[in-house]
């Protein structure tokens, strides 16, 4: 990547907080744009604007060589709001002629070939959210298609890893694990499920706004483990730490612990996910970019060492 490029990351979630970190160790002009400002050290400049407004978010990107749309907003209002933030950044990046790198779920397959989802596996959700995002995936790359920007799109299994907290494998997990309190899961947990380490969706993201001209136009898989039971995540856990985890399992989406009833739902059309075998495959970006996603053992233990420090400091 150039050192003359300004990456400008949207949205300062965990996502975006490890995305604008990962770009300036690496050498980058980094901004972070988000609805307040954050302090990642003097390396990251941070910007406050509301991005749903196009032209605070034209404004606020500014002389940018690549954006990274990680922008996210409460579950409830996910389809009144993500259309709109779609539109305002689609404008605001054909303006300034600026890449734009999207981060993006597995929503758009829905229930359609849990056991491997690959770049190629059909777009066939039926909840409102999963048609949403499959709606704005369509509207990138026909905006890709006719000229206006230059898209790609990198879609990530359900998040891990440090600061990442509101996930079903997040903050309602570790902390109990580590103090030895009932540790909680969805669904069925004897099935595979696909996990995504943080650090692996930022350095992804990277790859993908640096990338050559054939990276563009598409959707990638960011690099992702092979998807195992989240029994054998649990078993793992178990053994890093050096005791059993015990675990309550929500069956349903009902209110439980961080997840309140408004939340559940909403979560609720999306639990199918729980219920279904669900293995991303990322060979494609693996072999293309030469590149592996973090050793889940590795990924887990490094995940563990951040709640254990956030556990102690209270």
């Amino acid at each position: 990547m150039s050192l003359q490029q300004r990456h400008v990351v949207l949205g300062a979630g965990p996502a975006g907080r490890t995305l604008a970190r990962y770009l300036a160790a690496d050498g980058n002009t980094v901004r972070i744009v988000s609805r307040n400002t954050v302090d990642l050290g003097p390396a990251v400049e941070s910007l406050a604007a509301d991005l749903m407004d196009p032209g605070q978010a034209l404004a606020a990107t500014e002389g940018a060589t690549v954006l990274y749309h990680c922008v996210n907003v409460p579950y409830q209002h996910q389809v009144e709001s993500m259309p709109r933030l779609a539109h305002s950044i689609v404008a605001a990046a054909t303006r300034h002629g600026a890449q734009l790198v999207v981060l993006d779920t597995l929503y758009p397959y829905g229930e359609r070939d849990g056991e491997a989802i690959t770049e190629s596996t059909p777009w066939a959700a039926t909840s409102r959210k999963g048609c949403m995002r499959a709606e704005l995936d369509r509207y990138y790359l026909e905006r890709h298609m006719a000229g206006d920007v230059r898209v790609a799109l990198g879609r990530s299994a359900d998040f891990f890893g440090p600061e990442v907290l509101n996930s079903t494998l997040g903050g309602a997990f570790f902390p109990s694990a580590l103090t030895g309190e009932p540790a909680l899961a969805f669904g069925d947990i004897a099935l595979p499920h696909s996990y995504t380490f943080m650090p692996d969706v930022a350095a992804g993201l990277a790859i993908l706004g640096g990338a050559a001209d054939d990276a563009w136009g598409r959707v990638w898989h960011l690099p992702t483990v092979p998807a195992v039971s989240t029994e054998a995540v649990h078993a793992l856990v178990a053994e890093l730490l050096g005791r059993p985890i015990e675990a309550t399992v929500l069956p349903e989406a009902r209110p439980y612990g961080p997840f309140d009833a408004e939340f559940m739902a909403e979560y609720a059309e999306m639990f199918y996910q729980h219920r279904i075998p669900q293995n991303m495959v990322s060979e494609a970006f693996e072999t293309r970019f030469e590149v592996s996603p973090t050793p889940l053992r590795q990924a887990l233990a490094h995940t563990l060492d951040w709640y254990a420090d956030q556990v102690s400091a209270g």
